[in-house]
């Protein structure tokens, strides 16, 4: 799949909103890509995975042993990303903050982990999912993702495999542009702070 291709199915799903946007990462953007709207459709979720899949080198597929993706986001595409690799897909969550193995997942030690998400803008998230990654044994070898929202900054430690590349400007509280002062903020993400 080519970007356009990726940003008509974004499109098509309603996904791309524009208005003024609080991102998870604090920073204020007038676009929001809305990963779930994209992943409601199981068809099309898994035409993105496969897409996303093909951007990974052949002899990566082939070692990797097990998905994990961080609650709620990278829950969908890191099933189908299980699927279309034929590997297990585990999810993290943060109850209490950090991330962490729940409901009987578990990792055998050594089994090497692609990390999969549905938006990297900082990558302070895909980090600290790789942290509990780390903590219960497993090797990330690298990390995939939908969206990349970073500019191709964020530093993820291992080699990262976007489907997309977007680069739409963020900014911060104090140095909003007018035009994006004049429309109240929304925070659509998954989480509330």
């Amino acid at each position: 799949m080519t970007d356009e291709d990726v940003l008509a199915e974004f499109r098509a799903a309603g996904a791309l909103l524009e208005g003024h946007f609080i991102l998870s990462s604090g920073r204020h953007s007038a676009n929001y890509l809305q990963c779930a709207r994209v992943l409601m459709n199981a068809e099309r979720a898994g035409t993105l995975a496969l897409a996303l899949t093909q951007t990974l080198p052949r002899e990566l597929r082939q070692e990797i042993d097990v998905v994990v993706s961080p609650a709620m986001g990278g829950i969908i595409i890191g099933h189908e990303m299980g699927r279309a690799l034929g590997v297990d897909a585990l999810f993290l969550e943060r109850p209490e903050g950090t991330f962490e193995f729940r409901r009987g997942f578990a990792l055998k030690p050594g089994q090497k982990v692609l990390m999969v998400e549905d938006v990297v803008t900082t990558g302070l998230s895909s980090r600290q999912a790789m942290d509990a990654v780390r903590e219960a044994g497993g090797i990330v070898v690298a990390e995939a993702a939908l969206v990349d929202r970073s500019a191709g900054e964020a530093e993820l430690g291992v080699p990262f495999y976007p489907l997309v590349s977007i680069n739409f400007p963020v900014y911060d509280a104090d140095a909003l542009p007018p035009e994006l002062a004049a429309i109240p903020a929304a925070k659509p993400g998954s989480r509330k702070n």
